[in-house]
């Protein structure tokens, strides 16, 4: 019956393959560049390429070939562009269908077997089903942001230099030419945990990797400047501002920033070399504050809005969001749930926050994009603490101001070029756009968003130069 399975699922690939544009075609403009001011991702004809990730860090290991796909499509129906995920989550990992990706759980050492034949179980090996999805995402137009080793490996020991560097060149040889690949060194870990080790990651993927990007995913409430923003083969920023709520502490070495992830972002904006930066893991919709006590509220799609606005807002290129079930693809085979999953990946892909990322993606594409900045000189009224923050971008013919409260703020005018300017709410729920009014680009001008002012009541005024 298993083989069965496997050969149904094998013509089912075939019929996929067949009605989408080659991989050649795909790939052909597949590579993504840093920006010519540094600060975004551009893609292969120079386009704007703005980062919406998804943390689907478990599937390679947790969803077959059928069940990836879908996975894809969804996130690819949803506009999202890039999926955060593990090579691997431990060093005993296996897939779904029993194939264990290394022997005697040395990096070093991967299981690879002659072929790659879905259809014979003896040829199809972990490696082989990697090869697979990505080649399925690559169809779909989407990256595969890989972490080869996830940090907890490397930091109790289980991963020697010597061995990682192998590794390493297995790896950028058997994915170099693939055109939809990012590198994420690190894996939730503080760079300084095992520092040696992640630089001759980091060092031997660039040597026999140039074309793809490469960053770090460090642990929460950190961002990977603090250790590696002056090294050659970190192309970009990442910071995970984690998924702790105001009243609860940190841990030595991580910021006190509780969810203000914008001000990660205003740190890496300002330092030199200027690179790129976003937040690669903010609270999960769905997952308890501070993870483990699942007597805590959970956070909802209002604060994964507020966390993605935030940091774009503050000049970050793009920005991941993740699902508490989605990350672990929690499904029913699973004999427990971490972190106090309530749902099934499935049922979770369709939740408010996931279906709701795309309107920022929308807007931030809407308007000329290289040229934006964070500026909060547009705020003509206090800046707010906590949920309260106003947060303000601009070029020279626009600006967006996000409240997430919707209470009333003043702007100070005349920041944008134009006698007047259109004025208009953007709603990030749905993604509509109000026209106000048009108002004299001078003095300072209060705005009242819609509706009664509450946590979750979010609004972007939008300002327009009238030419």
């Amino acid at each position: 019956m298993f083989r069965q399975n496997r050969i149904i699922l094998f013509l089912l690939a075939v019929l996929f393959f067949s009605t989408y544009p080659s991989y050649g075609q795909a790939g052909k403009s597949m590579r993504l560049k840093i920006s010519a001011n540094q600060r975004f991702f551009t893609d292969n004809q120079g386009n704007p390429f703005f980062w919406l990730g998804d943390t689907g860090w478990l599937l390679f290991s947790k969803l077959n070939r059928e069940d990836a796909a879908k996975y894809l499509e969804d996130r690819r129906q949803k506009g999202y562009n890039v999926i955060q995920v593990m090579v691997l989550h431990d060093v005993a990992a296996k897939n779904v269908y029993g194939d264990s990706a290394l022997i005697n759980k040395i990096v070093a050492n991967p299981v690879v077997t002659p072929g790659n034949s879905f259809s014979d179980a003896s040829q199809y090996d972990y490696w082989d089903h990697i090869d697979y999805v990505i080649d399925v995402a690559a169809q779909k137009g989407l990256y595969m942001a890989l972490v080869p080793v996830w940090g907890t490996n490397v930091k109790n020991g289980w991963v020697r230099q010597d061995d990682a560097k192998t590794y390493a060149k297995f790896l950028t040889d058997r994915y170099k030419n693939k055109p939809n690949i990012i590198w994420l060194n690190g894996g939730d870990i503080k760079g300084s945990d095992s520092l040696n080790t992640w630089k001759v990651l980091g060092s031997t993927i660039r040597e026999n990797d140039p074309n793809h990007l490469i960053t770090f995913h460090p642990f929460g409430r950190t961002t990977s400047s603090q250790w590696f923003h002056n090294e050659a083969w970190l192309d970009f920023n990442m910071y995970q501002s984690g998924h702790r709520s105001y009243d609860l502490g940190t841990s030595a070495g991580e910021h006190k920033f509780g969810p203000d992830n914008y001000k990660f972002a205003n740190i890496d904006y300002n330092l030199e070399p200027t690179k790129p930066t976003l937040d690669g893991e903010p609270s999960y919709e769905l997952i308890p504050y501070g993870l483990h006590d699942t007597t805590k509220p959970y956070w909802n799609a209002n604060d994964v809005r507020r966390y993605a606005y935030w940091s774009v807002f503050a000049g970050a290129a793009g920005h991941t969001y993740g699902h508490n079930s989605v990350m672990q693809m929690h499904k029913p085979t699973d004999t427990v749930s971490s972190f106090g999953s309530k749902k099934y990946w499935y049922d979770a892909l369709n939740d408010t926050g996931a279906t709701q990322m795309v309107h920022m993606k929308s807007l931030m594409l809407s308007k000329p994009y290289f040229e934006r900045v964070p500026d909060q000189s547009l705020i003509g009224s206090e800046q707010g603490e906590k949920y309260e923050y106003l947060v303000a971008t601009r070029s020279k013919d626009y600006a967006f101001v996000y409240t997430y409260t919707g209470k009333e703020f003043e702007v100070n005018m005349g920041k944008i070029a134009g006698q007047k300017v259109k004025a208009s709410w953007y709603n990030p729920r749905d993604g509509k756009k109000t026209v106000i009014g048009t108002f004299d680009n001078k003095g300072v001008r209060s705005f009242g968003p819609p509706w009664q002012p509450k946590e979750g009541n979010d609004w972007v005024l939008i300002l327009e130069n009238i030419k």
